[in-house]
C-alpha cells in the first residue's frame, strides 16, 4: 500500500484543483462545471509538461537534419542490417542525436497520465467528480452502462472527435517517416522495419479504443489531451523557415 501512497496523494491533489475549479467556473457554465473543469485542469496539465515536449521536437529536427545521409546508409548497406546499425548509431552519435532520444519525454510524462487515469476513469475515493453531468450524461457513465439519446449525442461528439484527431496523427506519422527516413527512431529499412511502419501509425487510434471502455470523465480528458497533442504537433513541427533547425 505504501507504494501507492505518492500517487494517491497526487490524485487527491489533483482531485482539489478540478473540485476548485469547477467552483469557479459554475456561474459561467452551470451544470457543465466540472466537465469544463476536467477540459481546463487537463490544458493545465499539458502546459506544465510543454518543455519536455519542446526537448523532444528538438531531438525529432536534429534526425531529420541527418535523413539524406540516413538514406545513404540504408542504400549502402542494405544487405548487411548488422552494419547499417552500427553505421547508423555511429551518424547519430557523432551529431549528438540518439534514435531514441524521443522516448524519454514521453517516460517522463507517464506519471502525470497516471494520476489523470486514476482520477478521471476510476474516481479513486473522488465518485463526487464522477456525479457530476455533461448534458444530462453523468461524468462516470460508460458506454457500456446503457445508450440513451443523449448518452449517444455526447459520446458519439466525442469519439467523432477521437477519430478525426487520430486520423490526423496517423497521417503525420507517415509523413515523419518519408521524410526522416526513420520510424519512431528506428531507419524505415532493415529489421523489423515493416512491422514499425505498420503499427506506428495505428497507435493513435488506441486513444479511440481506449475511449469505448473508460468513463465519460476520461473521454473528455482523452479528447483534450489528444487535441493538445494534435496543436502542438501543428504549431511545433511545422516546417522551418530556410530548412530545418537542428539547434
Amino acid at each position: 500500500m505504501l507504494a501507492f501512497a505518492p500517487l494517491h496523494a497526487a490524485t487527491s491533489a489533483a482531485a482539489t484543483v478540478v473540485t476548485w475549479l469547477a467552483d469557479t467556473l459554475a456561474p459561467l457554465t452551470g451544470g457543465a462545471a466540472t466537465a469544463a473543469a476536467i477540459v481546463l485542469f487537463t490544458v493545465g496539465v499539458r502546459l506544465l509538461i510543454s518543455p519536455l515536449t519542446l526537448a523532444q521536437v528538438r531531438g525529432e529536427r536534429r534526425r531529420a537534419a541527418l535523413a539524406p545521409e540516413v538514406r545513404d546508409l540504408q542504400r549502402r548497406y542494405a544487405d548487411d542490417p548488422g552494419r547499417l546499425q552500427s553505421e547508423l548509431f555511429a551518424l547519430y552519435r557523432r551529431a549528438g542525436a540518439s534514435p531514441v532520444a524521443g522516448c524519454l519525454p514521453a517516460l517522463l510524462q507517464a506519471p502525470f497520465f497516471l494520476v489523470m487515469y486514476r482520477l478521471f476513469a476510476t474516481g479513486d475515493g473522488h465518485s463526487h467528480l464522477l456525479d457530476e453531468k455533461l448534458a444530462g450524461v453523468p461524468l462516470g457513465w460508460h458506454l457500456g452502462d446503457g445508450l440513451t439519446g443523449p448518452v449517444v449525442a455526447v459520446f458519439g461528439v466525442l469519439l467523432a472527435v477521437l477519430l478525426v484527431l487520430a486520423w490526423w496523427s496517423a497521417r503525420r506519422a507517415r509523413r515523419a517517416a518519408a521524410a526522416t527516413g526513420t520510424v519512431a527512431g528506428a531507419p524505415t529499412e532493415g529489421p523489423g522495419a515493416a512491422v514499425l511502419g505498420w503499427l506506428v501509425p495505428l497507435l493513435p487510434f488506441t486513444t479511440v479504443l481506449v475511449a469505448l471502455v473508460v468513463p465519460l470523465a476520461a473521454v473528455l480528458y482523452l479528447v483534450t489531451t489528444t487535441a493538445w497533442t494534435a496543436l502542438e504537433q501543428a504549431v511545433l513541427r511545422r516546417p522551418q523557415p530556410g530548412g530545418i533547425d537542428a539547434r
